[in-house]
């Protein structure tokens, strides 16, 4: 026999995706006009980081609405897998945009060019409150959400980049080193690049059906084990769904007897509660586990 349980969690993010999408879209292209107008690589570059960042918010935006859409006889577990989709998009976008900042940034540090220094400062300041204002919005969302602990990082790293900016163009007026532009360009890649490596891994983890980080498949098949009743744990999947819901399926050895519906409602809340397993799905066998048809491993 096979039962199942779901437990989902639905929150509405809308309000901070509106206002960090439409704070940011608005700073970029102020930081576009003065970045060419002061002739400031480091501007330049913290605008094209942000742009980046406003599409992957924007997708993450999206796939949070796609995932709330009922399942289909296609589409059995609806389009939650949507977010590692954005989560995944996400990193590699924003990897790719450091790669045209970073050859500039190295032509610029062969041949310096001379900033407007004081309207850096005053930009990069500027940005400085705009982002740090945007990762406050997602402070305190749901930090086991990919997408979500994303869009925090990745804004409160902008900030931290402005704020780098902004102590460049200080140092610039302070001693003339015209090189301080690029060089804190490349920093700012350098920063954008490990921030968003760790992203790629999970996205990339998730989308292929690994494990998430957070759950020990051992801890899991030994407290399954450890049931009443169980002689035996087999065949055990467990997998993202989307970045934020997990499912699990296993096969559970039970010679005594089928445990009830109660046992299976017990189990699968107590899986939510230990391991954050929002649907687990398990089969109960009363024979010899040799000979369950389907299964890939004893």
């Amino acid at each position: 026999m096979t039962t199942h349980a779901h437990h989902s969690h639905a929150s509405d993010y809308g309000r901070a995706f509106i206002i960090g999408i439409g704070l940011n879209v608005a700073f970029t292209f102020a930081e576009i006009a003065y970045g060419f107008q002061a002739n400031s690589l480091a501007l330049l570059a913290d605008a094209g980081h942000n742009a980046s960042d406003v599409l992957g918010l924007a997708m993450a935006w999206g796939a949070t609405w796609l995932g709330r859409r009922e399942a289909s006889e296609r589409f059995t577990y609806g389009l939650q897998s949507a977010s590692i989709i954005a989560a995944l998009a996400n990193a590699l976008l924003l990897l790719a945009a450091v790669g045209g900042i970073g050859w500039e940034a190295a032509q610029r540090l062969a041949t310096p060019q001379a900033p407007a220094a004081g309207l850096v400062i005053t930009v990069a300041s500027v940005g400085v409150l705009v982002n740090g204002l945007t990762a406050w919005l997602f402070h305190e969302k749901d930090h086991h959400d990919l997408n979500l602990r994303g869009a925090f990082l990745h804004m409160a790293a902008d900030a931290a980049i402005s704020l780098g900016v902004v102590f460049s163009g200080l140092l610039i007026i302070r001693t003339g080193w015209l090189w301080l532009d690029p060089a804190v360009s490349l920093l700012i890649v350098l920063a954008i690049v490990f921030g968003t490596w760790q992203l790629l891994k999970e996205s990339l983890s998730l989308a292929l059906h690994a494990v998430p980080r957070h759950i020990d498949t051992a801890q899991v098949k030994a407290w399954l084990a450890g049931l009443e009743g169980v002689r035996g744990v087999h065949d055990l999947h467990i997998w993202a769904m989307s970045t934020t819901g997990v499912a699990m399926s296993a096969h559970l050895l039970m010679p005594d007897g089928h445990p009830g519906d109660a046992f299976i409602t017990t189990v699968t809340h107590e899986l939510q509660h230990r391991f954050r397993i929002d649907h687990a799905t398990l089969q109960i066998e009363l024979g010899d586990a040799a000979g369950c048809e389907g299964c890939g491993h004893p």
